[in-house]
């Protein structure tokens, strides 16, 4: 057990101290006015928000291993708290409340270190990117409505996002306009200095020019709220009661409180560390999470977590260290001792501003965008872990996002990946028949490739796509495993089936190129006969050379009459084009030699626009590189100073020897070359007929 400390400070620099100084500067000032807001929302004193922002932080940044984490009093677990106050019939900022919640704070340090024995951080690695996103964009969306109200005058919300509506509506009844021009221009001019100045410390100047207007203008006469004046004063340690509550009630209430501050956090800590190139021990985490929050339990403050908010700040301000959460600590010391007067001169919309322009910054709608133009299925996951926090509660949200991140991973493997293998001749490995246009199956063998866990979700695709390859003249099956790594019953009973089925028509079955604890899974599932009888195979050759087929084998044309093949290998004979983009091949040629003619106007030389980036292209690839080339003979013949007829006959002359070469060394694929060769035509009648009409004729006088 490595319990070093501070291990954000190894290594560490001189020329991040300013850096991190300030920021923990800009944490501290920005954490007075959240911390004693929230304390008051768990159901005790606001100073009490101040305390958990002294010896709590620094103990955090002696375990953590986040350098720009910051950890202290934040929203989730006072709602939680002050919730809990509300069902067990305790008035809120009474002594009792504050007993009750001190015994909370130090169950929630003690669920936490069970979390840190039993490695409980480990479920995080079940959350997705989407979730994650859409869990810290519902927190701080949930923060934002709660402290809405307060930019015009009003007070806090509690809750999630119907009861926040219904304290936001509530409180325009009463909108206090000074407060809305203050808070709101605060607003505005953070949001514009990110912009603008994104290093730039505007939070503090807006913060000190709030002070001063408080100091010259009776703000207070206009309505405008000013935090709550503070006695001066360390914390002092306090030893909680266990007799203020049954301690079964205790344990119940601080169980989801220390969930929510271990999934919250690591979330935000996997999310920040993720996008700053580096990594968490999850694990000590916890441990500083725990201990953190025995802090504030001795020094009587509430259950602290993680915040979203302060931590971006961390990151806006280019902390690198956790040593500006300790200078954030000391400062907030040095408030407590010297400067308690001059928190009272703080107008609460100002500070609002601040808070609701950090938060801002902290959602991830570009994730969303992102998201929502290039994969659907993970929007919707994202938009569920949002929803679900912003309606339930960060506890349920995350339960929501975990449910729908399974459920697309069964939907994602009831879909695999498949295809059936050809040959393409000059070659030995074997293709796929749908994206490479000149493979040949074997005569008599259909070879199916699966690529992904076989299982009940997928076990019918598997049997229907077999099932349905069968043909009059098929003497065997092999199956392509190298993408399955495990089976089920439910599939194992389906290999049976298939094998019975197949022995019934006298055609041979195999599975090969899987990894060998696969062959361990059949034995257990009960089919070892599969491996005693020969039907599991390394590899598909090996399975061809049991059937007594060799290298060259016997190929099948669409005319469905037999090729022979010649041994030459080719390997530029492959469409790398459509191996590398799918089906936009065509499309990624086309970008190509725009790219190619661009380059054409700097330099005026055809030469490297015959093949582009791709140097050496195979014939096919080159052949329909070439008649897209043909479609932009006008251009050509501006750029480089050429006439057409030579651009015509360099083209054409190529695209011949192309033919020829192909029609020598691998004829079986000189009539799917031509049938090729004609459909580019075709397109470029279709797309470009003057173009075409001139290539015809041009290409007649040569």
């Amino acid at each position: 057990m490595n319990l070093k400390v501070f291990k954000t400070l190894n290594n560490y620099r001189k020329e991040y101290l300013f850096n991190d100084i300030f920021t923990g500067i800009v944490i501290a000032m920005v954490s007075i006015p959240i911390a004693m807001g929230y304390a008051q929302i768990a159901g005790i004193s606001a100073v009490y928000g101040l305390y958990g922002s002294v010896l709590p932080l620094f103990i955090f940044a002696m375990f953590t291993t986040s350098p720009h984490f910051n950890f202290g009093v934040d929203a989730a677990p006072c709602a939680l708290v002050g919730a809990s106050l509300l069902e067990l019939g305790i008035e809120a900022g009474t002594d009792d409340a504050f007993a009750v919640v001190q015994l909370i704070t130090l169950l929630t340090a003690a669920w936490l270190l069970i979390f840190y024995f039993i490695k409980a951080g480990r479920i995080v690695n079940f959350i997705s990117t989407p979730v994650m996103g859409g869990f810290i964009s519902g927190i701080c969306c949930t923060i934002i409505l709660m402290q809405f109200p307060k930019l015009f005058g009003g007070t806090a919300g509690t809750g999630e996002l119907f009861e926040l509506a219904s304290h936001f509506a509530k409180s325009l009844s009463n909108i206090n306009i000074p407060s809305l021009i203050l808070g709101g221009s605060c607003l505005a001019i953070m949001l514009i200095s990110k912009r603008l100045f994104p290093k730039f410390p505007m939070a503090i100047v807006i913060m000190l020019l709030g002070a001063c207007l408080t100091v010259f203008v009776p703000v207070s006469d206009y309505g405008i709220k000013l935090l709550s004046s503070v006695e001066p004063g360390l914390p002092k340690f306090i030893l909680p009661h266990f007799d203020v509550i049954g301690i079964i009630d205790a344990l119940k209430v601080s169980l989801p409180i220390a969930v929510v501050i271990m999934m919250e956090t690591l979330l935000a800590e996997n999310n920040l560390a993720t996008k700053n190139n580096y990594k968490i021990d999850e694990n000590r985490e916890i441990l500083a999470f725990s201990m953190s929050n025995l802090a504030s339990a001795l020094t009587g403050a509430v259950p602290i977590n993680g915040s979203v908010s302060r931590s971006s700040m961390s990151v806006q301000y280019k902390g690198k260290s956790q040593l500006s959460n300790i200078v954030a600590s000391l400062v907030m010391a040095l408030v407590l001792l010297f400067a308690t007067g001059f928190i009272q001169y703080l107008p609460v919309p100002v500070l609002t501003g601040i808070v609701i322009s950090a938060l801002i910054g902290a959602t991830e709608y570009k994730m969303a965008i992102k998201l929502f133009r290039e994969n659907r299925k993970e929007f919707y996951i994202f938009l569920g872990a949002f929803v679900g926090v912003l309606i339930f509660g960060t506890i349920y949200g995350v339960l929501i996002g975990i449910v729908l991140s399974f459920i697309e991973v069964i939907i994602r493997a009831s879909k695999p990946s498949r295809c059936f293998l050809g040959v393409l001749p000059g070659h030995e490995d074997f293709f796929n028949m749908t994206m490479f246009r000149y493979t040949y199956p074997i005569k008599g063998v259909v070879i199916y490739r699966f690529s992904s866990d076989l299982f009940f979700a997928n076990a019918g695709i598997f049997q229907n796509d077999i099932e349905n390859a069968i043909k009059d003249d098929t003497k065997a099956v092999i199956i392509d495993a190298s993408g399955i790594t495990s089976i089920d019953s439910t599939a194992a009973e389906m290999l049976l089936i298939i094998r019975r089925n197949l022995n019934e028509k006298g055609i041979r079955f195999y599975i090969t190129e899987h990894i060998s604890d696969l062959n361990v899974q059949l034995r257990r599932f009960g089919l070892g006969d599969l491996i005693t009888d020969g039907c599991v195979r390394q590899s598909i050759g090996t399975a061809l050379s049991d059937l007594g087929l060799s290298h060259p084998y016997p190929l099948v044309g669409a005319d469905n009459t037999e090729h022979s093949i010649i041994r030459k290998r080719a390997e530029n004979t492959v469409q790398e084009f459509v191996w590398a983009f799918g089906n936009e091949a065509e499309n990624e040629i086309e970008r190509q030699i725009h790219i190619q003619i661009a380059k054409l106007k700097e330099n005026g030389s055809l030469e490297a626009i015959t093949t582009g980036n791709w140097k050496k292209l195979g014939e096919i690839d080159e052949d329909e590189w070439l008649s897209h080339l043909e479609a932009h003979l006008s251009e050509l013949v501006s750029l480089s100073g050429e006439d057409e007829l030579t651009i015509a006959r360099r083209l054409e002359s190529r695209r011949i020897e192309l033919f020829k070469k192909i029609a020598k060394e691998h004829p079986e694929l000189a009539e799917k070359f031509r049938e090729r060769h004609d459909y580019m035509d075709e397109q470029l009648k279709k797309k470009h007929p003057d173009i075409y009409a001139k290539i015809v004729s041009l290409k007649e006088g040569l």
